[in-house]
């Protein structure tokens, strides 16, 4: 145990009054914490190290305060001893506050910590609701890594709570789930929400995967035509054949194998939407027939002298650099001025790495209930291990890889092993432009998602002591 006059260093558990704790750091929104400890020396120490680290602290000294504190307000984090004055030594008092608190509020990260630590108590202590263990005296870096990765993980939790009662919401709506809070996509969904009540045409652009398909679903969904059809048609994927028959319809006999009239996809979408994806694979000579029905509303099915009219919004979709194929003369440029009233440019996945989390929790929670398995969110070292893939692949990639970590899990979370992700060769190659800080960070996370998380093996590995790797933990907010 701690002698009265110390406080807590990452080094070896302590420091002396009058000493400056490191790492100091400013947090705008004072995140708060409750510290619970019977011994007074315990608490002011922890409240002057969290104080330093930007954190707003209350301090109490018994289970009954606790749930005291917890119902006159909110808080981010619990750090908690679990022997109190019942005893001191097997943590029943701290186990039972546990199983308390956990019964009015699944959500809050609870930090247990005891001098009396065994790995009994700490499976006990997780079984009960716990998010970590922590044994006295502790590691400043490793208390500090854990507290921060633990309020973290349930911020994004409750935000992807909240995002999924919105969806639900919207699903009621017969919208399609859009999960977007990143700075990058702000003037995207300002964007969707302004030209979706139009009929004004739309050229959706983006990488593979980014979501073009659910930005049209929304587009039309927010539409004045949503009683109407809503028609998709890969454009770029017909072959030329096949090209007027499907987009305009042909009668019985027009070619051979017309057996019967046939509706085209302009006729089916009359009244309502229809979407072109892949708008810019459309050879050049079929692009002045799309032109013309763009342009006048009027077509003619395939074998038919009949001109018929139909009232369609065109939303197109596109992942090539579409500019740059009209100045080769591979796009019609009065096709574009037709397709492009407004263009949404969606940006990749790489750029709006605050989604990352919420994305791949809004995915674990579907790929779960298909597959009926019961899951809680993913460990810490997996979550940092999506946070810095470079995903060329995307939101469909990420998706795919959740979908697979869930049927690879064994355990309650996902670890970065079932997540299956292999360095690409742009990750690589992006070591040779990175400082040495940069480069020791992403071999720190690989080490970690090499070893599922064990630091005591990463820590083997990359030939540093254990207190060495948390405090590069705390210094790259890993």
């Amino acid at each position: 145990m701690m002698q009265e006059r110390d406080t807590v260093t990452p080094e070896n558990g302590r420091i002396h009054q009058g000493e400056r704790p490191r790492n100091m750091t400013s947090n705008a929104n004072r995140t708060r914490i409750l510290v619970a400890d019977d011994q007074q020396d315990i608490r002011e120490a922890l409240r002057l190290l969290l104080k330093a680290e930007g954190f707003e602290t209350e301090t109490v000294a018994s289970p009954a305060a606790v749930l005291s504190a917890l119902e006159v307000r909110e808080f981010d984090g619990l750090l908690m001893d679990l022997n109190y004055a019942r005893d001191t030594t097997s943590g029943q008092e701290g186990l039972d506050l546990l199983s308390n608190i956990r019964s009015k509020d699944s959500t809050l990260p609870i930090i247990v910590m005891t001098a009396w630590g065994s790995l009994e108590l700490a499976v006990e202590a997780m079984r009960r609701g716990a998010k970590d263990f922590v044994q006295k005296p502790w590691e400043n870096a490793r208390l500090l890594a854990i507290l921060k990765t633990q309020i973290e993980l349930s911020q994004a939790l409750r935000r992807g709570q909240r995002l999924e009662a919105e969806n639900r919401l919207l699903r009621a709506d017969g919208r399609p789930v859009m999960i977007a809070e990143s700075a990058a996509m702000r003037p995207v969904m300002d964007l969707i929400a302004r030209v979706g009540p139009s009929d004004a045409n739309v050229l959706i652009t983006g990488e593979h995967g980014t979501g073009k398909d659910v930005v049209a679903r929304t587009l039309y969904a927010l539409s004045s035509r949503s009683s109407r059809p809503l028609v998709t048609v890969n454009a770029g994927g017909l072959p030329e054949g096949i090209f007027e028959s499907e987009l305009f319809g042909h009668v019985k006999g027009a070619f051979t194998d017309a057996k019967s009239d046939r509706v085209g996809r302009f006729e089916l979408a009359d009244g309502g939407s229809l979407f072109l994806d892949e708008i810019a694979n459309v050879p050049m000579n079929l692009q002045a027939k799309l032109l013309r029905a763009l342009e006048t509303g009027e077509l003619e099915r395939v074998g038919s002298s009949t001109t018929r009219r139909v009232d369609v919004r065109i939303i197109s979709a596109t992942n090539a650099d579409i500019q740059a194929e009209v100045a080769a003369g591979k796009f019609r440029e009065d096709l574009l001025f037709r397709l492009n009233t407004i263009e949404i440019h969606l940006p990749p996945l790489r750029e709006r790495k605050e989604d990352i989390s919420l994305l791949a929790h809004h995915f674990l929670r579907q790929s779960a209930q298909r597959y009926r398995k019961q899951l809680e969110g993913f460990e810490p070292v997996a979550l940092q291990l999506l946070m810095d893939h470079p995903w060329p692949g995307n939101i469909r990639e990420l998706d795919h890889s959740v979908e697979r970590a869930v049927l690879m899990a064994e355990g309650p979370q996902v670890r970065a092993s079932d997540l299956g992700l292999r360095p690409t060769r742009e990750s690589a190659l992006r070591l040779d432009e990175m400082g040495i800080e940069d480069v020791e960070r992403v071999l720190i996370q690989k080490a970690l998602a090499r070893f599922g998380g064990n630091v005591s093996h990463a820590s083997k590995a990359l030939g540093l002591s254990r207190s060495a790797l948390y405090r590069r933990l705390q210094k790259y907010s890993l």
